[in-house]
């Protein structure tokens, strides 16, 4: 199987910490040249200086991908630096404020969905187009394993990571004639600060819900990024449309 990414371009949203981070840093190890993506400016032009030390080619840009503009930018961006793009990770997120659903609030709703789901949206639309015209590429969209369940106090959060498996599947039918495959990863509990944000902070809560995994533990942002590395290589050719959960068996039980 071939994992490496030579003389390729991938662009990972996001990225500035966590699996965003874990998967630039691996697309960099394998060869590729490196877009991090991330609100955080400082943030993620400090991991962009690291990878580039390290021997690797790698570029920031700053991109709110709930600005559908920033979005077009960051793409643009891209494309004018390496010249292409072959696959990219749409992984910028945020958890929702916890609250029944009769308690939350129309701003929270719309502050996760347009992160979320329309942002997934905006860097498919931008991504895709670029794809096209080349007549490649493969795109992966981070879901969550809430596109799977529901989860009380959440509520926003779980339709969006719903609404990003649906765009998934459909894009995926849309882009294939044009040799572009789109996929999406659910990860389970994983050793990220969002993670911590679903109990608020809460450590005993933390450790708790990660003891109660199947596996023994919270996940890593590493292995995240090997599930999607794997689906944006040559060994996931014949992998379309689909959702891979990744969650040491939180849903199996």
């Amino acid at each position: 199987m071939n994992l490496s990414f030579e003389n390729k371009v991938a662009l990972v949203t996001g990225a500035a910490s966590g699996m965003g981070l874990a998967t630039a840093r691996a697309f960099a190890e394998a060869g590729a040249a490196v877009v991090l993506a991330d609100f955080r400016e400082d943030a993620v032009k400090a991991e962009a200086q690291k990878l580039v030390a390290a021997g690797g080619k790698a570029i920031a840009v700053r991109c709110d991908v709930s600005d559908e503009a920033q979005v077009e930018q960051m793409v643009d961006r891209a494309v004018a630096e390496f010249g292409r793009l072959d696959a990219a990770f749409n992984n910028a997120g945020v958890m929702a404020h916890i609250a029944a659903t009769a308690e939350s609030t129309s701003e929270d709703w719309d502050r996760v969905i347009g992160i979320n789901l329309r942002g997934v949206w905006s860097c498919m639309k931008y991504e895709l187009r670029q794809m096209e015209r080349q007549g490649s590429g493969a795109i992966v969209n981070n879901a969550s394993v809430g596109a799977l369940t529901g989860n009380p106090g959440i509520g926003s959060y779980i339709a969006s990571k719903h609404g990003v498996v649906g765009l998934t599947r459909t894009a995926a039918l849309e882009y294939i004639k044009h040799g572009i495959r789109v996929n999406a990863v659910n990860p389970g509990l994983i050793d990220t600060q969002i993670a911590r944000d679903v109990v608020a902070g809460d450590e005993q809560a933390y450790a708790d819900i990660a003891n109660h995994v199947p596996i023994g533990r919270a996940g890593k942002p590493e292995e995240i990024a090997s599930a999607v590395l794997w689906l944006c290589s040559s060994g996931a050719s014949y992998v379309v449309g689909h959702a891979l959960t990744v969650d040491g068996g939180m849903t199996v039980v």
